[in-house]
Protein backbone atom coordinates (compact mmCIF):
# COMPACT_ATOMS: atom_id res chain seq x y z
CA UNK A 1 0.00 0.00 0.00
CA UNK A 2 1.29 2.93 -1.29
CA UNK A 3 0.54 6.07 0.64
CA UNK A 4 1.76 9.72 -0.70
CA UNK A 5 3.26 12.29 2.03
CA UNK A 6 2.07 15.81 0.34
CA UNK A 7 4.68 18.66 -0.02
CA UNK A 8 3.67 21.82 1.62
CA UNK A 9 2.72 23.51 -1.70
CA UNK A 10 0.92 20.69 -2.19
CA UNK A 11 -1.20 20.64 1.29
CA UNK A 12 -2.12 24.25 0.15
CA UNK A 13 -3.24 23.25 -3.13
CA UNK A 14 -5.39 20.70 -1.66
CA UNK A 15 -6.55 23.28 1.18
CA UNK A 16 -7.45 25.87 -1.97
CA UNK A 17 -10.33 23.05 -2.96
CA UNK A 18 -11.20 22.38 0.53
CA UNK A 19 -12.07 25.65 0.80
CA UNK A 20 -14.63 25.62 -2.31
CA UNK A 21 -16.25 22.76 -0.55
CA UNK A 22 -16.53 24.17 2.33
CA UNK A 23 -17.80 27.43 0.55
CA UNK A 24 -20.61 25.17 -1.29
CA UNK A 25 -21.67 23.55 1.50
CA UNK A 26 -22.20 26.46 4.26
CA UNK A 27 -24.43 28.03 1.44
CA UNK A 28 -26.30 24.91 0.92
CA UNK A 29 -26.98 24.40 4.17
CA UNK A 30 -27.87 27.82 4.43
CA UNK A 31 -30.42 27.65 1.96
CA UNK A 32 -32.01 23.70 2.24
CA UNK A 33 -35.56 24.27 3.77
CA UNK A 34 -38.62 23.22 3.59
CA UNK A 35 -39.97 23.16 -0.21
CA UNK A 36 -36.49 23.67 -1.66
CA UNK A 37 -35.59 20.35 -4.13
CA UNK A 38 -32.20 18.46 -4.39
CA UNK A 39 -32.55 19.31 -7.78
CA UNK A 40 -32.14 23.29 -6.77
CA UNK A 41 -28.97 22.66 -4.65
CA UNK A 42 -27.42 20.86 -7.42
CA UNK A 43 -27.48 23.82 -9.50
CA UNK A 44 -26.47 25.89 -6.55
CA UNK A 45 -23.48 23.86 -6.21
CA UNK A 46 -23.02 23.69 -9.68
CA UNK A 47 -23.05 27.43 -10.32
CA UNK A 48 -20.31 28.06 -7.55
CA UNK A 49 -18.05 25.43 -8.58
CA UNK A 50 -17.96 27.11 -11.78
CA UNK A 51 -17.28 30.45 -10.46
CA UNK A 52 -14.23 29.23 -8.29
CA UNK A 53 -12.91 27.97 -11.22
CA UNK A 54 -13.24 24.76 -10.27
CA UNK A 55 -14.56 21.31 -11.87
CA UNK A 56 -17.24 18.97 -9.56
CA UNK A 57 -15.92 15.38 -8.75
CA UNK A 58 -18.66 13.71 -8.43
CA UNK A 59 -20.44 14.77 -11.59
CA UNK A 60 -20.26 11.84 -14.37
CA UNK A 61 -18.23 9.60 -12.25
CA UNK A 62 -18.87 5.60 -12.93
CA UNK A 63 -19.80 2.72 -11.21
CA UNK A 64 -19.89 -0.85 -11.81
CA UNK A 65 -23.17 -0.93 -10.62
CA UNK A 66 -24.68 1.67 -12.46
CA UNK A 67 -25.78 2.27 -16.20
CA UNK A 68 -25.19 5.74 -15.81
CA UNK A 69 -22.90 7.89 -14.63
CA UNK A 70 -23.59 9.57 -11.30
CA UNK A 71 -25.51 13.05 -12.74
CA UNK A 72 -25.32 15.13 -9.75
CA UNK A 73 -22.81 17.52 -8.53
CA UNK A 74 -23.97 16.80 -5.26
CA UNK A 75 -24.95 13.56 -4.02
CA UNK A 76 -28.24 14.62 -1.78
CA UNK A 77 -29.00 11.70 0.52
CA UNK A 78 -32.26 12.03 2.89
CA UNK A 79 -33.36 10.54 5.88
CA UNK A 80 -32.69 6.79 4.98
CA UNK A 81 -30.76 7.13 2.04
CA UNK A 82 -26.82 6.72 3.39
CA UNK A 83 -25.17 8.35 0.61
CA UNK A 84 -24.89 8.64 -3.01
CA UNK A 85 -28.53 10.22 -3.60
CA UNK A 86 -29.09 11.54 -6.60
CA UNK A 87 -30.32 14.78 -6.70
CA UNK A 88 -33.49 15.38 -8.18
CA UNK A 89 -36.60 17.86 -9.46
CA UNK A 90 -39.23 15.23 -7.27
CA UNK A 91 -37.26 14.76 -4.14
CA UNK A 92 -38.86 18.30 -2.53
CA UNK A 93 -37.23 18.75 1.12
CA UNK A 94 -39.67 18.75 3.64
CA UNK A 95 -39.97 19.73 7.50
CA UNK A 96 -38.58 17.00 9.73
CA UNK A 97 -36.25 15.75 7.22
CA UNK A 98 -32.72 15.59 7.44
CA UNK A 99 -30.50 15.72 4.69
CA UNK A 100 -26.77 14.70 3.95
CA UNK A 101 -24.94 16.77 1.61
CA UNK A 102 -21.61 14.97 0.29
CA UNK A 103 -19.42 17.36 -2.32
CA UNK A 104 -16.18 17.62 -3.95
CA UNK A 105 -14.41 19.65 -6.52
CA UNK A 106 -11.40 19.18 -8.19
CA UNK A 107 -9.43 22.93 -8.25
CA UNK A 108 -5.80 23.42 -9.24
CA UNK A 109 -5.53 18.99 -10.19
CA UNK A 110 -5.82 18.64 -6.43
CA UNK A 111 -8.83 17.53 -5.11
CA UNK A 112 -10.92 18.52 -1.39
CA UNK A 113 -14.20 16.23 0.07
CA UNK A 114 -16.65 17.06 2.84
CA UNK A 115 -20.08 16.26 3.90
CA UNK A 116 -22.23 17.99 6.03
CA UNK A 117 -25.64 16.42 7.45
CA UNK A 118 -28.43 19.27 7.96
CA UNK A 119 -32.06 19.37 9.80
CA UNK A 120 -34.87 20.67 7.70
CA UNK A 121 -37.20 22.70 9.67
CA UNK A 122 -38.02 20.97 13.21
CA UNK A 123 -36.64 17.76 13.41
CA UNK A 124 -37.00 14.92 16.04
CA UNK A 125 -34.83 14.56 18.72
CA UNK A 126 -33.81 11.38 18.06
CA UNK A 127 -32.75 12.37 14.39
CA UNK A 128 -30.68 15.82 16.39
CA UNK A 129 -29.46 13.00 18.56
CA UNK A 130 -27.96 10.85 15.67
CA UNK A 131 -26.43 14.44 13.56
CA UNK A 132 -24.73 15.29 16.76
CA UNK A 133 -23.04 12.03 17.81
CA UNK A 134 -22.06 11.38 14.11
CA UNK A 135 -20.44 14.55 13.84
CA UNK A 136 -18.88 13.80 17.26
CA UNK A 137 -17.48 10.83 15.87
CA UNK A 138 -15.43 12.96 13.42
CA UNK A 139 -14.18 15.11 15.98
CA UNK A 140 -13.05 12.71 17.73
CA UNK A 141 -10.98 10.95 14.78
CA UNK A 142 -9.54 14.81 14.09
CA UNK A 143 -8.82 15.17 17.41
CA UNK A 144 -6.78 11.60 17.29
CA UNK A 145 -5.21 11.95 14.24
CA UNK A 146 -1.42 12.62 14.80
CA UNK A 147 1.82 11.32 13.37
CA UNK A 148 2.92 8.00 14.65
CA UNK A 149 -0.78 7.36 15.60
CA UNK A 150 -1.77 4.08 14.37
CA UNK A 151 -5.51 4.12 12.03
CA UNK A 152 -6.86 1.00 13.73
CA UNK A 153 -6.22 3.31 17.39
CA UNK A 154 -8.30 6.12 15.88
CA UNK A 155 -11.12 3.92 14.46
CA UNK A 156 -11.54 2.13 17.37
CA UNK A 157 -12.32 5.67 19.18
CA UNK A 158 -15.01 6.19 16.37
CA UNK A 159 -16.67 2.98 16.41
CA UNK A 160 -16.76 2.96 20.27
CA UNK A 161 -18.50 6.11 20.62
CA UNK A 162 -20.72 5.17 17.85
CA UNK A 163 -22.34 2.16 19.62
CA UNK A 164 -21.93 3.43 23.25
CA UNK A 165 -24.75 6.47 22.03
CA UNK A 166 -26.94 3.14 20.64
CA UNK A 167 -25.89 3.53 16.76
CA UNK A 168 -23.95 1.66 14.83
CA UNK A 169 -21.32 2.38 11.68
CA UNK A 170 -22.29 1.78 8.54
CA UNK A 171 -19.59 -0.91 7.09
CA UNK A 172 -19.83 -0.75 3.69
CA UNK A 173 -18.37 2.50 2.96
CA UNK A 174 -15.04 3.93 4.72
CA UNK A 175 -13.03 6.86 3.84
CA UNK A 176 -9.82 7.03 1.83
CA UNK A 177 -7.13 9.00 1.13
CA UNK A 178 -7.34 12.23 -1.36
CA UNK A 179 -4.67 14.21 -3.21
CA UNK A 180 -4.80 14.33 -7.41
CA UNK A 181 -7.26 11.96 -7.36
CA UNK A 182 -10.88 11.82 -5.14
CA UNK A 183 -9.91 8.03 -4.04
CA UNK A 184 -6.24 7.28 -3.25
CA UNK A 185 -4.79 4.95 -0.93
CA UNK A 186 -5.12 4.48 2.12
CA UNK A 187 -8.47 2.84 2.88
CA UNK A 188 -9.78 5.01 6.13
CA UNK A 189 -12.73 2.69 7.63
CA UNK A 190 -14.74 4.10 10.79
CA UNK A 191 -14.39 0.91 12.44
CA UNK A 192 -11.90 -1.94 13.54
CA UNK A 193 -11.88 -5.10 11.50
CA UNK A 194 -9.61 -8.00 10.70
CA UNK A 195 -9.00 -6.41 7.44
CA UNK A 196 -7.89 -3.20 8.87
CA UNK A 197 -5.87 -4.72 11.48
CA UNK A 198 -3.84 -6.95 8.84
CA UNK A 199 -4.04 -3.35 6.71
CA UNK A 200 -3.28 -0.96 9.34
CA UNK A 201 -1.29 2.10 8.42
CA UNK A 202 0.33 4.78 10.82
CA UNK A 203 -0.18 8.44 10.29
CA UNK A 204 2.68 10.65 9.62
CA UNK A 205 2.97 14.31 8.57
CA UNK A 206 1.85 14.97 5.13
CA UNK A 207 -0.57 12.30 4.76
CA UNK A 208 -3.91 13.92 2.92
CA UNK A 209 -7.43 11.93 4.36
CA UNK A 210 -10.70 11.94 3.69
CA UNK A 211 -12.29 10.80 7.08
CA UNK A 212 -16.19 10.41 6.60
CA UNK A 213 -18.35 8.92 9.46
CA UNK A 214 -21.56 7.34 8.35
CA UNK A 215 -23.70 6.28 11.24
CA UNK A 216 -27.17 4.25 11.32
CA UNK A 217 -29.71 5.00 13.94
CA UNK A 218 -30.91 1.07 13.64
CA UNK A 219 -28.26 -2.24 12.40
CA UNK A 220 -25.35 -0.99 10.04
CA UNK A 221 -26.78 -2.84 7.28
CA UNK A 222 -27.44 -1.20 4.13
CA UNK A 223 -28.60 -1.93 0.27
CA UNK A 224 -28.29 0.07 -2.98
CA UNK A 225 -31.30 1.01 -4.81
CA UNK A 226 -32.20 -0.23 -8.33
CA UNK A 227 -30.34 3.37 -9.75
CA UNK A 228 -27.13 1.65 -8.65
CA UNK A 229 -26.04 4.40 -6.70
CA UNK A 230 -28.33 5.64 -3.92
CA UNK A 231 -27.37 3.15 -0.82
CA UNK A 232 -30.13 3.10 1.80
CA UNK A 233 -30.56 1.61 5.30
CA UNK A 234 -32.04 -1.88 5.06
CA UNK A 235 -34.56 -1.59 8.27
CA UNK A 236 -35.80 2.32 6.91
CA UNK A 237 -33.80 4.50 9.69
CA UNK A 238 -32.05 6.94 9.10
CA UNK A 239 -28.31 8.14 8.65
CA UNK A 240 -26.22 10.75 8.99
CA UNK A 241 -22.42 11.17 7.41
CA UNK A 242 -19.85 13.52 7.92
CA UNK A 243 -16.91 14.56 6.32
CA UNK A 244 -13.67 16.30 6.26
CA UNK A 245 -10.49 16.34 4.23
CA UNK A 246 -7.55 16.63 6.90
CA UNK A 247 -3.66 16.69 6.51
CA UNK A 248 -1.52 15.04 9.62
CA UNK A 249 1.25 17.67 10.44
CA UNK A 250 3.70 17.72 13.50
CA UNK A 251 1.68 18.28 16.52
CA UNK A 252 -1.75 16.54 15.38
CA UNK A 253 -3.82 17.37 12.02
CA UNK A 254 -5.40 20.65 10.28
CA UNK A 255 -8.82 20.20 8.39
CA UNK A 256 -8.37 21.76 5.37
CA UNK A 257 -12.29 21.84 3.85
CA UNK A 258 -12.61 24.67 6.26
CA UNK A 259 -14.85 28.35 4.86
CA UNK A 260 -13.12 30.99 3.53
CA UNK A 261 -12.36 33.31 6.10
Amino acid sequence: MAITLRSAREIELIRGAGVVVADVLSKLQEIAEPGVTTAQLDAVALEMTADAGAKALFKGVRSPHARVPFPGAICASVNEQVVHGIPSESTRLKDGDILSIDFGVRLNGYCGDAAITTAIGQVRHAQHRLMDATKHVLDIAIESCAPAVKWSHVAAQMQRYAESAGFSVVKDFVGHGIGREMHEEPRVPNFVSDELLANDFVLAKGMVLAIEPMINAGTSAVRTLKNGWTVVTKDGNCSAHFEHTIVVVDNGCEILTLKRR
